[in-house]
């Protein structure tokens, strides 16, 4: 009976236990397109997501991430209002229409406009008498008379003549309109009341990330975590404006966080990603519950201790098939969560059936990364801790010590935890642009490699052989000092 338990347990493999077969090909990596699902109703243009850990992703990671066409998952070890606010910070990041703004009414006078643009760093303020547009006034129109002629009134001065353009108008026909009228501000209005501004810097600002990962209103895209039982975060974040609620949980496949799944999807209009699973059980489960998506990766992370402290989990790529095989049949997206080291490793989670990949150690580190940086034996560095260990399950007031189902209260809680997870740092990597850049060019060489020009046919045609050891020696550099470091193979990377 036992020993049945161990003779007949199947095998499972994780990254380096497979190569990519290299098949007949006339795909180029430069023609080929990463646009994936990440949920049942959004769509993104990389296939990368930023962890929702409190060394990785906060609005400034989360921005930069939509910006670059993937997603950022913001963390909740903070207050519900904080991580409101961090929401708030990336939605408001990647409007195009500026909503809170700064007006001046007619009667005010030059001096105090002038004084309300310092304070506010604007060069130009819309006049509003009883909500509607009468006017504009810049610095142009203050600056030659503001001297001698400070307590003249803005209705005096102002440009009269204001051209304004609907909600509805787009960044392009905005920046036509601009040029067009010599104007540099355009005063949106509805129902002929002032809604918001856009500016001409804004727009050029905008055309700057032709890929950015953006809502239906051209907000940039954001995701943010709770825990598997906090309606009252699931509900504000959802209120907030983030597109994707994701239950934060280590294991997932439980009836409780099933059923409350299936509550907490009816109260909110995001979608919703449930994790973290590794069994085609765990997803059938989670399906019927109707969720978005499934987050796939019990243990595979550089500092999550859970395979050794409980001895559970299933390497990642068997995890990552398991439930995409489950997954396809009922159409809902697949998120490979943890594990990877190289672009390569993104690849093969794809090849076997992810949609997109959630990254945790890759993306510590890096400029946008919260922390601060600090240097040891003269190299930069940044803290990276897992979410499970003592210092993130004990270091905020949303600290999540419900995702391993631990609630100890107390002086001497530290005492009375159990981690799963690591505290460490990892090098400091510059901007995280510059990382997203290499994992998508590697991403992009092994598509061409396997003769597939998107992600779909990736997971269709990606054909795997299974290596020894000795294949994972011989894959590495091997029988050389290498003396110059390449940006996607750092030498000094912490084992």
């Amino acid at each position: 009976m036992f020993s049945k338990k161990l003779n007949e347990a199947p095998e499972g493999y994780t990254f380096d236990d497979f190569l990519l077969v290299p098949s007949k090909s006339s795909v180029e990596p430069k023609n080929v397109k990463t646009n994936t699902r990440i949920s049942r109703n959004f769509k993104i243009n990389i296939p990368i997501i930023s962890s929702a850990m409190d060394t990785v992703t906060e609005s400034e990671m989360a921005i930069v991430m939509a910006q670059e066409g993937g997603l950022g998952v913001i963390h909740r070890n903070m207050t519900v209002q904080e991580q409101v606010e961090e929401v708030k910070k990336v939605k408001t990041s990647g409007d195009l229409t500026i909503r809170d703004v700064i007006t001046t009414r007619p009667d005010a006078s030059i001096s105090d406009a002038n004084h309300l643009m310092d304070e506010e760093g604007v060069n130009g303020l819309p006049v509003v008498k009883a909500g509607q547009v009468i006017g504009i006034i810049s610095r142009r129109d203050i600056m030659p008379i503001i001297s001698t002629d400070a307590g003249r009134t803005v209705g005096e001065v102002m440009t009269e003549k204001v051209v304004t353009i609907k909600e509805s108008t787009t960044p392009e026909e905005a920046l036509d309109i601009a040029y067009e009228n010599k104007v540099e501000r355009l005063p949106v209005v509805k129902d002929n009341q002032i809604v918001g501004i856009v500016t001409i810097k804004d727009i050029l600002e905008r055309k700057k990330y032709p890929i950015a990962s953006r809502d239906n209103d051209g907000r940039f895209m954001v995701a943010a975590a709770t825990g598997p039982f906090d309606l009252e975060r699931a509900i504000a974040l959802d209120k907030a404006g983030a597109d994707i609620i994701a239950v934060d949980v280590a294991h997932a496949h439980k009836p409780e966080i099933i059923e409350f799944a299936k509550k907490m999807n009816k109260e909110i209009e995001a979608d919703l990603l449930v994790g973290n699973i590794a069994t085609r059980e765990a997803a059938e489960d989670l399906i019927s519950g109707d969720v978005d998506g499934l987050k796939v990766g019990i243990g595979p992370g550089s500092i999550c201790t859970t395979r050794i402290i409980a001895g559970v989990g299933v390497p990642q790529l068997t995890a990552i098939s398991n439930v995409a095989d489950l997954a396809r049949e009922y159409d809902v997206a697949v998120v490979g969560d943890g594990g990877l080291r190289y672009s390569g490793d993104l690849a093969k989670a794809i090849g076997v059936g992810a949609d997109s990949v959630m990254m945790g150690s890759l993306l510590a580190g890096t400029h946008e990364a919260p922390g601060d940086v600090v240097i040891m034996n003269g190299r930069k560095y940044k803290q990276y801790r897992g979410m499970g260990s003592l210092g993130a399950m004990t270091g905020g007031s949303g600290a999540g010590t419900d995702r391993y189902f631990q609630e100890v209260k107390g002086p001497m809680k530290h005492a009375k935890l159990v981690p799963e997870g690591v505290e460490g740092v990892v090098p400091y990597k510059g901007p995280v642009s510059e990382i997203l850049f290499q994992l998508i060019g590697g991403l992009k060489a092994s598509m061409g490699y396997s003769g597939a020009n998107d992600i779909k046919k990736m997971q269709e045609n990606a054909r795997f052989i299974r290596i020894t050891n000795s294949g994972v020696t011989e894959s590495h550099p091997h029988d050389l000092l290498i003396t110059n470091e390449s940006p996607n193979y750092p030498t000094t990377r912490l084992m």
